[in-house]
Parts: C-alpha cells; sequence; structure tokens
C-alpha cells in the first residue's frame, strides 16, 4: 500500500471509530506503530483535524463535530499533497494550483448539521493559520521552478549556470541533483559538484541544461538526509566568535535577527545591557553587527572590534561629505 493510499485508510479508519490506538492503527494497516505516528504528523502538517492524547485514556481521533470528505485524490493530487502540504503559494510555483485547491475542497473539514451546538470545539481549521512567508521581504526572484522540477524528474545531470553571492560572475558547473528544498521562504538546489553535496539558491541560478547522462548520486544519499546535513553544517560553522554587550531592549530582535548565529545572552547588567556572543564563518560577517547602530559595542576579539571602527569612521565620513 502507498503512502498517500495510507492516509486515505488512516482518516476512514479515524472516521469509522472517532478513537483508536496507533497499535490497533498498525496491524489494520499492516505497518510499524511509527509509521502510523508518522502518517498522523503529516495529516496534522496538511491541516486535517487529527487529535492525540497520551496516556491509558488516549488514543488518536478526529476533533469531535469534524467531517473529512475521503473522496479518493488522484494520483497527482497525493504526490502533491507529500510535496507542499495545502501551501497555494508553492503548489503554484510548482504548477499545481489547480490540483492543490482540488486537495483543499476534497479534505477541508466541514461541520456538519448536527454538530452545531455552541458547547463543542470549533475546526482547527478555524483557529490555527500558517503563514510561511519571511517578514519584509519582497519573493526573491526566481527561474521557471515548476520547469526545474520537471527536468529533475528525469534523473539527468544538469548543466547549470550559477551566480555566487556577492558577484556578479555567471560559472558554469556540471550538478548531480537531488530535488528541490523550501527553506525560510526560498527554494534551494540540492546537489552534488565534483561528489560533493552543495546547495544552490534558485535566486541565483541563471540558467540550466538536461544532460544525457544518468545523476550519480554518493551512495545511500537522499534529498531530506542532504539537505538537512547541508544546513546543520552552515548553522554549525563559527571559525569567528565575536562578543559584544547590547541593549536589554533590543535583545528580541537580536534573536529574531541574527538567529542561530547568537550563541548566547547573559543576564542584565547594571548599565542596562547583556553579554552577547554571536558565531560567524569569517570575520566579514561582524558588519551585520552595524544595524545595532549605538545599542552594541563590540569588545572582542581585537580584529572585530577593529573592523566595527573602521566601517564607522567610514560611515560616518561618507555622511559628512568629507574624504575618507
Amino acid at each position: 500500500m502507498s503512502r498517500p493510499q495510507r492516509l486515505m485508510e488512516l482518516l476512514a479508519a479515524l472516521q469509522a471509530r472517532r478513537r483508536t490506538t496507533a497499535e490497533s492503527l498498525a496491524e489494520e494497516l499492516g505497518v510499524s506503530v511509527r509509521t502510523v505516528l508518522r502518517d498522523v504528523r503529516a495529516l496534522v502538517d496538511a491541516g486535517i483535524p487529527v487529535f492525540t492524547e497520551r496516556g491509558k485514556y488516549g488514543g488518536i481521533s478526529l476533533l469531535p463535530g469534524d467531517q473529512v470528505d475521503l473522496s479518493k485524490l488522484t494520483t497527482g493530487e497525493a504526490d502533491l499533497l507529500r510535496a507542499v502540504g495545502l501551501d497555494l503559494d508553492r503548489a503554484r510555483q510548482l504548477g499545481g494550483e489547480a490540483a492543490a485547491r482540488s486537495v483543499l475542497r476534497k479534505l477541508t473539514p466541514r461541520r456538519s448539521p448536527a454538530h452545531t451546538r455552541d458547547d463543542l470545539p470549533l475546526a482547527l481549521t478555524d483557529v490555527i493559520a500558517i503563514d510561511n512567508r519571511p517578514w519584509f521581504e519582497d519573493p526573491a526572484p526566481t527561474p521557471d521552478v515548476a520547469g526545474l522540477v520537471r527536468d529533475l524528474r528525469t534523473a539527468r545531470r544538469l548543466r547549470i549556470g550559477y551566480r555566487r553571492s556577492g558577484t556578479a560572475i555567471v560559472q558554469e558547473y556540471v550538478a548531480d541533483p537531488y530535488g528541490l528544498v523550501l527553506r525560510a521562504g526560498r527554494w534551494y538546489l540540492v546537489a552534488d559538484r565534483d561528489g560533493l553535496p552543495r546547495m544552490f539558491a534558485l535566486s541565483r541560478l541563471q540558467h540550466w541544461t538536461v544532460l544525457d547522462t544518468a545523476r550519480r548520486l554518493r551512495p545511500g544519499a537522499d534529498l531530506a538526509g542532504t539537505a538537512r546535513e547541508l544546513g546543520e553544517a552552515l548553522e554549525n560553522q563559527r571559525h569567528v566568535v565575536v562578543t559584544a554587550r547590547l541593549d536589554t531592549d533590543f535583545l528580541d530582535m537580536a534573536r529574531r535577527v541574527l538567529g542561530a548565529r547568537l550563541r548566547t545572552a547573559g543576564a542584565q547588567g547594571d548599565d542596562g545591557r547583556v553579554e552577547i556572543t554571536v558565531a560567524y564563518d569569517q570575520l566579514d560577517g561582524v558588519r551585520q553587527l552595524l544595524q545595532f547602530s549605538d545599542h552594541i559595542e563590540v569588545v572582542a576579539p581585537a580584529p572585530a572590534r577593529e573592523l566595527i571602527h573602521r566601517l564607522a569612521t567610514r560611515i560616518a565620513h561618507t555622511h559628512t561629505g568629507q574624504p575618507y
């Protein structure tokens, strides 16, 4: 039984029994308990009102009063549901908006006339809305994502033209692609280049050509694992650790702006500031701290403090019209 079929069988079982256990579902579907729990999480992520309770009298159930249209999804609809859930914006980029809207109609919970009493809980979709778009950013320009997906499904090598961040030069590479990953609202191509995993931002992918040879991936590697590996490697880079003192009122902003780069934040001192440490993969990353203006003081290491001084002096001269 394929996963989409299993998800539909799981919904049918919950609709029929209202409450059951992961063990019972696993036995009925012929899979492990872990697989059942993973499928339940997939349904919850897709907005289906499935509720789980732990403990002796717990179990898995649909929220009371909700009905789900179990009309069978087409193969294409099920495939799209597994890929992007019910995110219409992403489905539109992949050329599947119509299929996503069809899935949404089939799976959106409907409150039956017999369950309209005020003492029943609202449907999950009535009280939860998810928007994955980043704040204060225009959508990054991307190439034809749907066209790229069609080419990736051929499982062939690609010749890509790619512009690295901070440069205007487009370089040519031969890539063995795993696929696309969406992270923080942006698409990335995950591929091996010269046998090593790489992540290419689609906003800087200038062009690509499908080659005649089949892709050659590292043994045992897949899209999800490689994307996770690359993301963790990027976030854990800490060649330069900067110590600074920050106004306490700006600590929330620092957490939002710096993200995983913010390693530690101490207690507030008598001067109204907290000591923070920020990790960068290179010294030049300290430029990011300039946006905190006079609300921050870089303390160490000395090269980082000197760089901030040079940059601040140059900015001051630029805005006073004096030569630097």
